[in-house]
């Protein structure tokens, strides 16, 4: 799977001519940043309102930290909130976006049927500014605990846990303290913990992300020291995920595609990835999954990676008819043949 390398040397330097970046140091020209992707299938406004997203009826909601989290929020921000989008019923009626994230939570969605052992960690997008906990979160887990497989929904704290475009100041505002990588870390830890509990196997355990979710597959697939300090045992437990899932990953490429992200190193022992995109992408560009798969593949890590011509951005699992519509199905397979399901 990583005799990648002579073929993405030249997509990169393809997509390093061509593609703009979402993100831009403090220090570089800044490069306006598209508007946050919505529900793709959402006609009419979202509506906001005050409350704690809850789950489906049957599930818990849980918080990772025994207390109060490390380090707060990025800023003072109001009482956690929801953007809540119309949708067609085949996606339920409405889908819904979580703003001013102070508690993180998980949310632990059991597998129907067969019990494959196996676990994974849902990341959804949102641009670290709120997390698109349904288009990216639930509706994914729906598909996964259908194959057999343990599904954890990550609510991780938003606005500014991580670095993300500000359009007051039209530049990028990278925090000092990455906290949406510390819930995410926190996540998996807590996981492997209960993995008895959970009946899943530890050693089974994968991360799936969306766009700025996809940024944190990256992270913790390759930052295994902790960027907190520990609260408690669990925090003695490895991070590391067992296999990683990417879509429309942003936040990697920088400068007008031309540089890495120079806080993400990239370890030898990173988890077997899976990487697609659409080309088409307007909110996070190709240059991010070309870069970070060659440097994987430089690094000596096993990586696939499908690029479609068409599928924008945030599609989800919306696009079943569209040749993007059959990631689900690559995965699976990718996920069979790796050893995981």
């Amino acid at each position: 799977m990583r005799r990648l390398s002579l073929a993405l040397f030249g997509l990169v330097a393809l997509a390093n001519a061509a593609c703009s970046t979402e993100k831009a140091p403090a220090t570089a020209k800044p490069t306006p940043a598209p508007a946050l992707a919505a529900p793709s299938t959402a006609d009419s406004p979202a509506v906001r309102s005050t409350g704690v997203w809850q789950p489906a009826p049957g599930l818990i909601q849980t918080p990772i930290w025994p207390g109060s989290p490390p380090d707060g929020t990025f800023k003072p921000q109001g009482p956690e909130s929801l953007l809540t989008f119309k949708e067609p019923p085949e996606y339920g009626g409405k889908s819904q976006a979580v703003l001013d994230i102070a508690t993180p939570t998980l949310t632990v969605i059991p597998p129907k049927g067969r019990n494959t052992g196996t676990a994974v960690i849902v990341f959804p997008g949102g641009g670290f500014q709120m997390v698109f906990i349904d288009l990216e979160g639930t509706e994914i887990c729906n598909w996964l605990v259908e194959r057999g497989i343990t599904c954890i929904v990550s609510k991780y704290r938003a606005p500014g846990g991580n670095d993300y475009w500000d359009k007051d100041l039209k530049r990028q505002i990278t925090p000092g303290i990455p906290r949406a990588l510390q819930d995410a870390q926190r996540t998996i830890r807590l996981v492997r913990s209960k993995a008895k509990e959970l009946n899943i196997d530890p050693n089974k355990i994968g991360v799936m992300g969306f766009s700025a979710g996809g940024y944190l597959v990256a992270q913790t697939s390759n930052i295994l020291k902790p960027t907190y300090k520990p609260v408690d045992a669990i925090d003695q437990i490895s991070s590391r995920p067992d296999f990683a899932v990417a879509l429309y990953p942003g936040h990697i490429c920088r400068n007008e595609g031309t540089t890495f992200d120079p806080s993400l190193p990239i370890a030898k022992n990173a988890p077997p990835t899976f990487i697609a995109q659409a080309w088409d992408d307007p909110v996070d560009p190709i240059c991010n999954s070309l870069m970070y798969a060659s440097a994987l593949d430089k690094a000596g890590a096993s990586v696939e990676m499908h690029l479609f011509a068409k599928g924008g951005h945030a599609f989800g699992l919306r696009k079943k008819d569209q040749p993007v519509g059959e990631w689900p199905l690559l995965v699976e397979r990718w996920m069979k043949a790796i050893g995981v399901l």
